[in-house]
């Protein structure tokens, strides 16, 4: 018996050293920040913070990854309880929804598959292609309705998705269960930042516009009478519609559908009904601007690319000022427009919005004179973005004597030419210079730069050797001089310490191979100067560029070019076909300048990786269509009267059509999706 009792005694003896060790040697440390962050948090384990769960986003939380009120399942005393663990402060956080993104309804379709006990849209999607007609259509069967945790989603009498935006929390789950892309979060930082793909169900009137407002939307609206909404799609990316709804060429309209049947919806001139409606009630329509970022961002330019990039940077929350050399803002509107199609009093209106927006302005500032960039960047500011506009601007101004200098080092290469016999133009030329371009004049160009003193100037050019503009004797020439010929290549970046350029960074077009080369003059080979993002190149982990980095010594800039649609590699850098190389052919296309500008400087503010680009639509892509309309009645377009013809008009608020013809008009929209479109109730 004591045997026994001995045995079991070291035998536990054992086991409990045993169970020690092991505790010692796989004891898992839990960090007590993540446990408490863990507990906080509701256990819904929704997805919606991006993570695979609530442990996932704590520790995400204390690693800095994720914010404090990234839960969308939680309230803000659960942020507030969080942020007490963490010891930070809570910030705002911009509100997402989801959004469907088609508007007809399989029910609706020409053609429709039945899916004989499919109920899941990703099974039917496997199974079948998931077609009505269009490739991109919601299948319908409810799937995301299924996967909404919180009952903000139902399917409608169209057989449409339907968002209570009150119950929607942005969690994502429905956007990541839909196979066709059809319903997906949606903020105005994104519809902001967003270019158009292949996998959207977008109407060719939209495509068609350069700044992709969504036209049937403010058409709709202004059906329903709600002109003040169909204002504020408009505004969601055009700050000047009011401008625009008078000048604009209408490129939507002549890529309208009804021209199938008949004429083309009277687009632009609705638009002008709704801003003059809003321009007469003198009180601007101010779209949504996203919760503050404490970014503030320099726009050298008062022109519609300026004031674009400006509106569009203050809507994403951040703090923008526009430099403007002249007294007036407006740029190339305000002196090569007849007044009969632009008075001032729409242009000065829309400036207004623009104002209100938060966007301040300074005049009669010159940059390379008044300020500099990498001083601008000393002083606070985030990013500087370029958007002076060219020789254009400056001969309808009456500034060609001035040469400027809008970024360190760099010139046009017409005020290069023009300093030999004017010699008000006087141009420092470096040591190491770079001319981006190969025209005709670039030969005397180099002979201007070898007497100026400079030793090792390079020709950049986007051509082939045999596609090139230089023949064997100017080949010679250039060789002569000293001068080397660099082809296939574009620009993508410059870089510089306090107001010196010190580099270049080029790439090889066929492979996409970078280089750098030490520059202190760039000559720039079109009538403007490129539109850059300056930002400075000290950047923290955590919070992205540092504004006034670099304060006890000089400061490290960087210019870096905006985004490209796909082309290869033969879209990249400067003075490509993308680039705009004299004024803007549209007003309306240096709006959406502006607007790609704004979403370039927050990428970069924010240390964000640009959209991928491989399925942007461009004028290359292959998109479905219809080559014909079936039971379309003919409807006769609403022709828009003469300003002198409405004096005895009752509507005080437009210049244009009544409100009966505006709702006419409106009504001949055919709503259209890919391949589909509204029928004529009375010949369906």
């Amino acid at each position: 018996m004591f045997q026994s009792v001995l045995m079991m005694g070291g035998l536990g003896i054992v086991i409990g050293t045993v169970l020690v060790i092991a505790s010692k040697v796989f004891y898992v440390y839990e960090d007590p920040k993540i446990v408490a962050i863990d507990e906080a948090l509701p256990g819904a384990n929704c997805g919606g913070c991006g993570y695979p769960g609530c442990n996932a986003n704590a520790e995400a939380i204390v690693k800095g990854l994720s914010g404090v009120n990234s839960c969308v399942a939680a309230g803000e005393d659960v942020a507030l309880s969080i942020a007490r663990i963490m010891g930070v402060s809570v910030s705002d956080k911009e509100p997402e929804f989801a959004g469907p993104g088609c508007y007809y309804g399989k029910d609706d379709a020409d053609r429709e598959y039945h899916y004989i006990g499919v109920t899941d849209c990703r099974a039917a999607d496997r199974l079948f292609g998931g077609m009505k007609v269009c490739r991109i259509g919601c299948l319908g069967l409810g799937t995301c309705v299924r996967a909404c945790l919180f009952g903000a989603l139902s399917i409608g009498d169209d057989g449409l998705p339907r968002v209570d935006q009150s119950k929607c929390t942005g969690c994502g789950a429905c956007e990541r269960v839909c196979p066709k892309h059809i319903i997906r979060l949606t903020s105005v930082t994104q519809r902001i930042m967003r270019e158009y793909t292949d996998e959207e169900c977008i109407t060719p009137c939209q495509r068609a516009c350069p700044t992709g407002i969504d036209i049937k939307e403010y058409i709709r609206m202004i059906l329903e009478g709600d002109y003040e909404g169909s204002v504020r799609v408009s505004k969601e990316r055009n700050p000047f519609p009011t401008v625009i709804s008078r000048i604009c060429p209408a490129p939507c309209e002549a890529n309208c559908r009804r021209l199938l049947q008949d004429e083309s919806v009277a687009i632009n001139h609705l638009k002008r009904f709704a801003c003059d409606y809003e321009m007469n009630q003198n009180k601007c329509v101010l779209p949504y601007k996203a919760p503050s970022t404490g970014k503030r961002v320099a726009i050298i330019g008062g022109g519609v690319e300026g004031l674009s990039a400006a509106y569009f940077s203050a809507r994403l929350g951040h703090d923008p000022t526009v430099f403007e050399a002249t007294d007036v803002l407006g740029g190339i509107l305000r002196v090569a427009i007849a007044r009969e199609r632009l008075p001032m009093d729409v242009l000065d209106w829309d400036i207004e919005g623009v104002k209100q927006m938060g966007v301040r302005f300074k005049t009669h500032v010159t940059a390379g004179i008044d300020f500099t960039i990498d001083g601008l960047l000393k002083q606070g500011f985030h990013a500087v973005f370029t958007a002076t506009g060219g020789w254009d601007s400056r001969l309808a101004t009456g500034n060609i004597h001035k040469v400027p200098t809008v970024f360190p080092g760099a010139y046009l290469l017409i005020d290069l030419l023009r300093s030999k016999s004017d010699k008000n133009s006087c141009i420092s030329s470096g040591k190491n210079v770079v001319i981006a371009g190969d025209g005709i004049r670039v030969p005397d160009a180099v002979a201007i730069l070898k007497e100026n003193g400079s030793k090792n100037i390079t020709i950049f050019s986007r051509r082939y050797p045999e596609t090139s503009s230089f023949d064997s004797t100017v080949i010679d020439t250039l060789s002569q001089a000293g001068a080397r010929v660099v082809y296939n290549t574009g620009i993508t970046k410059v870089m510089g310490e306090a107001g010196h350029l010190t580099k270049i960074e080029y790439v090889e077009l066929d492979t996409g191979l970078k280089h750098d080369i030490d520059t202190d003059t760039l000559i720039i080979g079109s009538g403007r100067f490129p539109e850059l993002v300056f930002v400075p190149v000290c950047k923290d982990e955590a919070f992205g560029i540092q504004a006034g980095a670099g304060n006890d010594g000089p400061l490290v800039w960087e210019g870096v070019e905006l985004q490209k649609k796909p082309d290869a590699n033969r879209e990249l850098g400067l003075l490509s076909n993308q680039d705009v190389t004299s004024e803007y052919a549209s007003a309306v296309a240096a709006i959406n300048g502006g607007r790609k500008a704004a979403a370039a400087i927050h990428n970069l503010m924010l240390g964000i990786p640009f959209q991928e680009p491989s399925k942007f639509i461009t004028e290359q892509s292959i998109l479905q269509d219809v080559s014909s309309l079936i039971n379309v009645d003919i409807l006769p377009r609403n022709i828009i009267q003469l300003a002198p013809a409405k004096k005895g008009s009752t509507d005080d608020f437009s210049t244009g059509f009544s409100k009966e013809q505006a709702h006419a008009e409106a009504a001949r929209c055919l709503r259209c999706g890919l391949v589909c479109y509204e029928k004529s109730k009375a010949a369906g």
